[in-house]
This record gives C-alpha cells, sequence and structure tokens, in this order.
C-alpha cells in the first residue's frame, strides 16, 4: 500500500465509521472498486484506533463522569446506583460477546467474511433491519439512556459482535437494538459510540503487532490512515449527533441497500471478484 492508497481509506475510514454504513466494508468495497488489494482486517483495525480517539476526545467529560463514578462504586456501595456507575458496568457487560465472539472466529472474520457477496448482502439486510427499528421506535416515550437496564446492555452487546462481519455496521447494528428497544434515536448513538470504546482500543492494539509484517501495510502508510481517521471522524461525530437529532436514519437504509444491490451485481457480471489479495 502506498502512501495514497492510505490517505484515501484513511478518509474513507473516518467517513464512515461513525455512520451505520459500515467502515470496514467500505474500505473492502472502495479497495475492489479502485482495483486495490484489501487492506486486511489488520490495516482496518488499527485505522479504527484513529476514529475511537475522536471518540475519546469528543465524549471526554461524559468518559471521565462514567469513570470516576464506575471506580468509585467499586469502593462505596452507596454510589453504586448513580447512573453513570451502572453505565460503566453496563459497558464492560456490553464489551463481552464481542471479545468472544471475535477470539472463536477471528480467522473466518479476517478471511471469508471479507468476501463481496457477504458485505453486499449484509449491507441490504441490516439496512432494511435498521429501517424497521427506526419506523418503530417509540418517540413519545423515546428512553434516555440513564434508563438502560442490564437485559438491554447484554442485547446491545450481542448486536454490537455482529459488527465483526462486515457490511453489518457497529453504530448500525446498536443503534438498530437500541431503536427496537424503545430507545431515541441520540440516545441510542450515543451509546453505541460509547460501548464501542473498549472493543475498538483492544482489537486496534491487538492488530498493531501484524502492521509491517506478511500481507499487512507498512506502519508508515497506516499511522497516515490512522491520522486522518481521526480528524476526519471527530467532524463526522459532530455532524452525526445532530443530525438525528432531527432527522431519520432513511437516507442511510437506502444507501446501504443500493451499495449492497451494486455490489451483488458487480460481483455476479464478474465485473469484481468476490475475494481478493490482501497487503500492498
Amino acid at each position: 500500500m502506498d502512501w495514497f492508497h492510505a490517505a484515501v481509506l484513511g478518509l474513507v475510514q473516518g467517513l464512515t465509521e461513525f455512520l451505520p454504513v459500515s467502515s470496514s466494508a467500505h474500505l473492502r468495497v472502495f479497495s475492489a472498486l479502485a482495483g486495490w488489494d484489501d487492506p486486511g482486517a489488520a490495516f482496518t483495525a488499527v485505522t479504527q484506533l484513529g476514529t475511537e480517539s475522536a471518540v475519546l476526545i469528543y465524549f471526554r467529560r461524559d468518559i471521565a463522569a462514567i469513570v470516576g463514578a464506575w471506580a468509585a462504586s467499586l469502593f462505596s456501595p452507596a454510589r453504586r446506583s448513580d447512573p453513570n456507575a451502572r453505565l460503566g458496568w453496563f459497558v464492560i457487560v456490553g464489551t463481552l460477546p464481542i471479545g468472544v465472539f471475535g477470539a472463536a472466529f477471528q480467522d473466518t472474520i479476517e478471511t471469508s467474511l471479507r468476501d463481496l457477496r457477504v458485505i453486499g448482502t449484509t449491507l441490504i439486510v441490516f439496512g432494511l433491519i435498521l429501517a424497521v427499528a427506526d419506523r418503530s421506535r417509540a418517540v413519545r416515550n423515546a428512553r434516555p439512556i440513564s434508563d438502560l437496564t442490564l437485559p438491554h446492555a447484554v442485547a446491545y452487546g450481542l448486536a454490537q459482535s455482529l459488527a465483526l462481519i462486515p457490511g453489518v455496521s457497529r453504530s448500525g447494528g446498536t443503534i438498530s437494538a437500541g431503536l427496537l428497544m424503545g430507545y431515541s434515536r441520540e440516545a441510542a448513538a450515543r451509546y453505541s459510540f460509547l460501548l464501542a470504546i473498549p472493543a475498538v482500543l483492544a482489537s486496534g492494539t491487538l492488530e498493531l503487532f501484524k502492521i509491517g509484517e506478511g500481507p499487512a501495510p507498512a506502519w508508515g502508510p497506516t499511522l497516515l490512515a490512522t491520522a486522518i481517521a481521526f480528524a476526519v471522524g471527530y467532524a463526522a461525530i459532530a455532524w452525526f449527533l445532530r443530525y438525528i437529532s432531527h432527522n431519520s436514519f432513511m437516507p442511510f437504509v437506502v444507501y446501504r441497500v443500493a451499495l449492497g444491490v451494486v455490489i451483488i451485481g458487480l460481483v455476479t457480471t464478474g465485473v469484481l471478484a468476490p475475494d481478493a489479495g490482501t497487503g500492498g
């Protein structure tokens, strides 16, 4: 992978990580359309450290409050009813499923699930699920995130684990789950971003050791892509949260379905190969 390719893919990562359209799918699809090698799961995970750094800065006050209350609850039973302390525990519980499934199916995630036919299908199917979730939410009685319960935290975690499949979308899966459980668009999105922090940081850190080895891209281009993803991702968070406070997710649904149909069509007609080499 050269510097130009890395810069473009960093831009793609930053633009799509927080939108319910699947950043991993876009990195894979964009590379295929451009005739580049699949950047691979390691490159994707490491560039996500850039976008996740944007989350840490954007939500720094929320994160500080949650970590402080959670830490205090370890020593003070009276603090355990604090909504922020409970939220800290729920993030931990919600992270367990993706950790278990990620470890169990790592080889499949990094190989066969990156097939463009899989990506096209998941873009369509989970786009339609997002449409149903957005239409079915209880607008007048939408729950704030402070109403989160342990069963709902587990459901959020299971939804996040589906994002191991390129095309599902981490934010799309968890936001859909939140909407189906009755949470507001804003609450579902904010919790989705917070829930992703431990999983993305852990995954990215583990994949750091693969950069520059075997088929993975070199360090220099990967770091450039990560820096670009951070800057663009920060702007994307701010825009997305403003957008969903007044608008539905339907434009993203239409985009997902259209892109999925195009991908399957291109693979079926032989324009794109369903799988590709990794590296560059």
